[in-house]
């Protein structure tokens, strides 16, 4: 019995370490669950098309988020050119005020910035013929 209960608390133990992972993105932007969402964090000076893309990759792929879920931006990087800050994105817009991105850049710094999923998608695919086409 304390062999069944051993190995059901390492399963437990392995099962939670493993869903607290690193997730590699599409575009190889590293996303990494956090309390309340996920956080994108690049060092490859991607713009905020790059940021969306690894979000959306992540909550398809992890969270199975479906095409017409809605991304959130819940914490913020600073403005400016090059900043590698991490991004926090959530599916749930509990405590912000949800607005559509229109300008993408400027939405990274939004709480609330909103995007479908399948739309973030979408630059990953932009992303991978730019990359492919500079070979």
């Amino acid at each position: 019995m304390r062999r069944i209960a051993a190995t059901a608390a390492l399963a437990t133990a392995l099962a939670s370490g493993a869903a607290a992972q690193d997730f590699r993105a599409a575009n190889d932007v590293i996303v990494t669950p956090v309390a309340g969402g996920f956080a994108a964090t690049s060092d490859a000076g991607l713009g905020a098309r790059g940021y969306w893309c690894a979000a959306a990759d992540y909550a398809k792929s992890v969270r199975g988020a479906a095409n017409g879920a809605r991304l959130y931006i819940k914490g913020t990087r600073a403005r400016g050119l090059g900043q590698r800050a991490p991004v926090v994105f959530t599916l749930d817009p509990a405590g912000l005020e949800p607005q559509p991105a229109t300008i993408l850049g400027a939405s990274l710094s939004r709480p609330g910035s909103t995007l479908a999923v399948g739309h973030a998608i979408g630059f990953c695919v932009d992303g991978k013929l730019i990359t492919d086409g500079d070979r």
